[in-house]
C-alpha cells in the first residue's frame, strides 16, 4: 500500500528551463535524513499538465520511500585471484 503524499510546496514554471517554487521548511524539516554527515531531504517535483485554480503548475511532495529490510548496496570484490 502507497503512503499519503505528503505536500510540501508549489510552483509555477516560468520557463522551459525554469521553475520559481515555494516550499515549507517546516515540513521538509520532519524528513531530514542524515548521509556522511550532509543533511538533507528528498523530494519528488511534479509538473502538472494543467494549472491548478491559483496558476500553479508545479507540486511539490517530500519523496518519504525507504527500501524495506536492511537492502545494502554491497561494492563488488575484486578477485586477484584470475590469471589474466
Amino acid at each position: 500500500m502507497a503512503d499519503k503524499k505528503v505536500y510540501c510546496g508549489s510552483g509555477k514554471q516560468q520557463t522551459n528551463t525554469w521553475i520559481k517554487a515555494t516550499v515549507k521548511t517546516k515540513v521538509l524539516m520532519e524528513y531530514l535524513q542524515e548521509y556522511k554527515g550532509a543533511e538533507f531531504t528528498k523530494i519528488d517535483i511534479n509538473l502538472l499538465s494543467e494549472p491548478d485554480k491559483y496558476g500553479k503548475d508545479v507540486v511539490i511532495s517530500v519523496d518519504t520511500w525507504k527500501p524495506e529490510g536492511n537492502q545494502e548496496i554491497k561494492e563488488e570484490t575484486k578477485n586477484d585471484d584470475l590469471p589474466f
